[in-house]
């Protein structure tokens, strides 16, 4: 509770938080009257989540009301729309003692002019939470909250669904970042074509479902990894950095009210073994967003510990942590770095029983039968270009995962954590004696095509992006080794774009040769100029049908590629061997916020190019665009055409039949 005589530092810990929100006192709240979750909201069937309910009270502000007190005796009531349990309160409804009442004071910037002139709004709250329900019967439901006189009402729909489990096992790629765009271009570098006819396809190519994925947030049409992982494995929209909740108004980040996963799902119904993999840090929020209840994905040693703890002193059910934790950011986990409560979690998770492995030559030597956690750089991992290209970028780094300031040079790559992650959840699944049938759910993350997109590194971007679909081509090959391709779902989408394209060619050659800067732009070629990928060596170098990678990644002619929006920046569209791209930085003597183009970058020969983001942007940001969505095996007919992307969660979900009613607890045939 924030005392109302000290608004002031209420106001310091929210505006951090409203100022991602486009400025709205509370994004999923346009009365002042709200209900969380809001209303539209979907659900599974015993799907557990919370409620808050909370009344404003705007002290001033174009919403003031003249009454600075909140309505403390407000009602809540539910009712399922032709049902027969007629309108309860919540209490009853959900057979609980009735929450206690909270109270506190946030502030909020309404405008930009407001945020410039440092003259915050200021709302009085009173509040109550429903912890850990569930609306375990299909249909419309209607939330009410009655206040000063005034109604909010929110509808909420449990989704009708088959309590039939369909398949063993889901297998859940997600290219961070990744659009169509971005698939053409990683195409066009790493496989031949002749006359326009490329002459093999790409893993992702041959999959026999196709569908896209609207990609918005509750409260904006622009999303982050955070709210769109949340989307993805909870089946609920939430706000801008939030994991795995909804976002109030409270002081408290880790207080706003939780959905459960898929994967706390998955655990809870069929004790299922679960393994996460990622090349960025594990805490980053794809990886962190499938045990993780926060809304602020930058908790980093919070969504360490939940991997093992589940939210802690909360969990939907006695979490074990998963079977397989693969990745980067070990400074969450050596003694010494930035742990939560300053614990060892490499000690944490070897006494849970984990083997802890920090190089690729040990855990390919790992065994099969044991629970693995896997770290192997400080912060995100090496991209695909530094560890099989220019492999001397990997040294001088000071990231070995010891936290010892060493180098990490046996790094795994996404293909080798995966591929290990199956033989060890297959392996323990099998060998389960409390049921062989229980199967496994994996989440594999190719997560720096994202982070090089933002820091305009395209090669770097689309290096990761050909990793990806060589991984899930080793990953096919591999279930088909074990016996288990039929029995698994295997799902490849993103979490959001990019507005990146490829637009032609430039003559790199020609380009360094000009002095003049408007000059410089006549070295593009675009129609009947743009010719050729270059980026497949037809000369020595041998192409390799296999792995699908570009022989070149040198051409004089390179792509014309770039972003519908971007920082300052020098463009010279050469790739950088040196190690990802630094496109923008701060001027040293000018304001710590305004960033211009990084005069070290795309010398001596680049063109320099404006900007259009804000002053305070650094790197890229992420579009508007639908995201590809790719599916094989059981229920792959769920994946087709246009959705939300909240019906991936769905789908995945009938799939594993976690749907559960009041009329009965579902059948697992699988095995049977």
């Amino acid at each position: 509770m924030v005392v109302l005589s000290k608004p002031i530092a209420a106001v310091a810990v929210f505006i951090s938080l409203v100022s991602a929100q486009s400025f709205q006192r509370l994004g999923t709240c346009p009365d002042l009257g709200c209900i969380l979750p809001p209303d539209q909201a979907d659900f599974l069937a015993g799907q557990r989540f919370d409620i808050r309910l909370e009344v404003h009270a705007p002290v001033n502000g174009s919403e003031a009301t003249g009454n600075p007190n909140p309505d403390e005796n407000f009602e809540f009531t539910i009712e399922r729309v032709g049902g027969h349990r007629g309108i309860l309160s919540g209490s009853k409804w959900f057979k609980v003692a009735e929450p206690k009442l909270e109270k506190w004071t946030f502030g909020w910037f309404e405008d930009y002019f407001a945020r410039d002139a440092g003259k915050p709004s200021i709302v009085n709250v009173a509040s109550k939470a429903y912890r850990k329900v569930y609306l375990d019967e299909a249909g419309e439901y209607k939330a009410t909250l009655k206040y000063d006189g005034k109604t909010t009402t929110a509808t909420w729909t449990v989704r009708k669904m088959e309590e039939v489990r369909k398949t063993r096992n889901i297998l859940f790629f997600i290219g961070d970042g990744m659009t169509t765009n971005m698939i053409t271009a990683a195409r066009l570098i790493g496989h031949k074509s002749k006359n326009g006819k490329y002459q093999s396809k790409m893993a992702m190519d041959k999959f026999p479902v196709l569908g896209h994925a609207m990609t918005h947030s509750v409260d904006t049409f622009i999303t982050d990894s955070a709210n769109s992982a949340t989307a993805l494995y909870t089946g609920h929209k939430t706000t801008v950095d939030a994991l795995g909740t909804y976002v109030d108004s409270s002081p408290d980040v880790f207080d706003d009210p939780k959905v459960e996963s898929i994967v706390e799902l998955f655990y809870r119904i069929y004790r299922g073994h679960v393994g996460i993999v990622s090349t960025a840090a594990v805490a980053d929020a794809t990886p962190a967003g499938l045990t993780a209840h926060t809304r602020s994905r930058s908790q980093y040693p919070y969504c360490v510990d939940s991997f093992l703890h589940g939210t802690t002193n909360y969990s939907w059910v006695d979490w074990h942590g998963p079977d397989v934790l693969f990745g980067g950011g070990a400074e969450q986990f050596y003694a010494g770095g930035k742990t939560y409560q300053n614990k060892d979690y490499y000690k944490e998770f070897a006494k849970e029983g984990y083997g802890v492995y920090l190089n690729n030559t040990s855990l390919q030597t790992a065994p099969n039968t044991e629970r693995a956690l896997g770290i192997f750089s400080v912060s995100h991992m090496s991209k695909w270009l530094d560890r099989n290209v220019w492999k001397e970028n990997l040294e001088n780094q000071g990231n070995h995962p010891s936290g010892n300031k060493g180098d990490a040079t046996d790094q795994p790559g996404l293909k080798e954590m995966t591929l290990k992650a199956i033989d060890i959840l297959h392996t323990r699944s099998k060998a389960d004696k409390r049921h062989s049938s229980q199967g496994w759910f994996l989440m594999s993350e190719a997560a720096s095509i994202d982070k090089m997109m933002h820091l305009l590194d395209y090669d770097r971007a689309l290096g990761d992006l050909l990793e990806l679909d060589d991984t899930i081509k080793a990953s096919i090959e591999k279930l088909k080794d074990l016996g288990e391709l039929s029995n698994t779902l295997i799902v490849v989408t993103a979490d959001h774009g990019h507005g990146f394209d490829v637009m032609g060619s430039v003559d790199t050659k020609y380009m360094a040769a000009q002095t003049d800067q408007r000059k410089k732009r006549n070295a593009v070629g675009v129609y009947e100029q743009s010719g050729l990928s270059e980026y497949i060596n037809t000369g020595d170098l041998t192409y390799s049908e296999g792995s699908h990678f570009p022989t070149n990644w040198t051409p004089r002619y390179a792509l014309f590629a770039g972003t519908a929006a971007s920082t300052d920046r020098r463009e010279n569209y050469r790739v950088h061997q040196d190690g990802p791209r630094l496109p923008t930085t701060n001027t040293p003597g000018r304001a710590s916020d305004d960033y211009y183009a990084n005069a070290k970058d795309g010398q001596p020969d680049g063109i320099v190019v404006n900007g259009t983001l804000p002053l305070d942007q650094p790197q890229g940001v992420h579009s508007l665009t639908d995201v590809p969505v790719f599916a094989m095996g059981p229920c792959q007919e769920l994946f087709g055409g246009v959705q939300n992307n909240i019906d991936i969660f769905f789908n995945m979900a009938n799939c594993l039949g976690l749907s559960r009613t009041a009329h009965g607890k579902g059948q697992d045939p699988i095995g049977n």
